[in-house]
């Protein structure tokens, strides 16, 4: 009876240890929504008086899987156009993202 709950309890350990130690998939910035915007707005020449520029971007993935933005919430009128330069019309590449569901994703550069 010792030994069954011996074998047990290693059966239950192993069992345990080998769920965790699976691998999932990592997420980069390559292939989330996020990271794709990051690398679009990363090159900036934004003059040195700004020390932190914020934006609330709302916008929507069409059926192409272009972005269109909706509306740049932000009180400078250089970073709105700026926002929307470089992200209105951008192909993105993503499999997971619902054409025509608006996301909104905070925006902050700094000098």
């Amino acid at each position: 009876m010792k030994n069954l709950k011996t074998v047990t309890v290693a059966l239950a350990l192993f069992a345990t240890m080998s769920a965790f130690a699976t691998k999932g998939k990592k997420t980069t910035k390559d292939n989330n929504l996020s990271g794709q915007i990051y690398e679009m707005l990363k090159d900036n020449e934004f003059n040195a008086d700004y020390k932190e520029l914020t934006a609330e971007v709302r916008f929507i993935v069409n059926e192409k899987g272009e972005l269109v933005v909706l509306s740049v919430d932000t009180k400078d009128e250089i970073l709105e156009g700026f926002v929307k330069s470089r992200l209105n019309y951008k192909k993105v590449q993503l499999t997971n993202v619902a054409p025509g569901r608006v996301y909104e994703i905070p925006v902050r550069i700094t000098a």
